[in-house]
């Protein structure tokens, strides 16, 4: 039985979403993601303003008056929601964990999808898939993609790009919108003994693993690939609070660090934005677009200014 907390906190993502999307977001989404072709309907009588290049010359010949053909969009899409799991996930220093972000951003996308009839499925993943939900459509089955982002218990803490995105490849045969989750966070183990920036949160770093790469630039040339990444304000920038005793969520390391020391918060913010330009390099590199949301702020904007850009992309391309 889902105890009495998840539900409450299931169905306020729900709420908060759907409005959301009612307002915005689902129509956006309509107008970015189209479909992959387009379907006859019928044949009608020519009206002032249709384009010649569609009028039937045997209808028309025939019937001795102009008819054209009408075709609407093969409109049915599969949206594939790839969710890190890994232990840095559970990290939030406000309200919100990013793994309750990445459920709410799934939230968004997922009703999106099947208010544009669209089917969804799920992909979550640690070191290895943990879970593999086959794409479906309907509001239940979007709240029990909810649950289990929220509610999973994975078996592995670390990241593992490379397999969840080779199970794609193999799960997913036909063309599909990817969206992949995560705050893109590996062990990173160059800063070396004495570097001020070494600390435990700081050996993860926003980076993709050598294998990640090739495996990303084939899953973008059959799917549409989008990363969106969840960051928190402490990985930004390290906060002034004295000597603290910290704890990786993904490899378990335990380090104590001086957080007053100005050289040791100016150095990792220095690294943090040199690797946070690292992943938006290698992701422009494999034709990914990139969305960043943050746990201390609203992703609604985030989200509405990728689909504007997609917009106009499409209509300029």
């Amino acid at each position: 039985m889902i105890p009495r907390e998840i539900l409450k906190k299931i169905r306020q993502i729900e709420l908060r979403t759907t409005r959301l999307v009612s307002e915005t977001l689902g129509g956006q989404y309509h107008s970015v993601f189209k479909g992959q072709g387009m379907n006859f309907e019928e044949v009608r009588e020519y009206q002032p303003g249709d384009d010649v290049r569609a009028i039937d010359w045997n209808v028309t010949a025939r019937m001795n008056h102009p008819f054209i053909k009408k075709f609407v969009e093969e409109r049915e899409l599969t949206l594939m929601l790839v969710v890190d799991l890994s232990g840095s996930g559970l990290f939030g220093s406000g309200g919100q964990s990013k793994r309750e972000l990445a459920a709410e951003i799934a939230s968004v996308l997922a009703f999106s999808a099947i208010r544009n009839n669209d089917k969804v499925g799920l992909i979550l993943f640690t070191e290895e898939v943990e879970k593999y939900i086959p794409p479906k459509k309907g509001r239940r089955h979007v709240l029990r993609v909810i649950r289990e982002i929220l509610c999973f218990q994975p078996r592995r803490r670390g990241t593992n790009f490379h397999e969840a995105l080779d199970s794609l490849n193999r799960m997913a045969r036909r063309h599909a919108i990817v969206v992949i989750i995560s705050d893109f966070l590996f062990e990173h183990r160059a800063a070396e003994e004495g570097d001020p920036a070494r600390h435990s949160s700081y050996l993860l770093s926003p980076t993709l693993g050598p294998q990640t790469m090739p495996a990303l630039r084939q899953a973008n040339r059959r799917h549409d690939v989008i990363a969106i990444q969840m960051v928190d304000r402490y990985e930004l920038e390290l906060p002034a609070l004295g000597r603290l005793v910290l704890r990786d969520a993904e490899t378990g390391e335990v380090i104590e660090i001086n957080t007053n020391d100005h050289r040791k918060r100016n150095a990792f913010a220095d690294r943090r934005a040199k690797h946070q330009a690292e992943l938006l390099r290698l992701l422009r590199s494999a034709n990914i677009d990139a969305i960043e949301v943050r746990t201390d702020q609203p992703y609604a904007a985030a989200l509405g200014r990728f689909f504007e850009t997609r917009e106009k992309r499409r209509r300029h391309g």
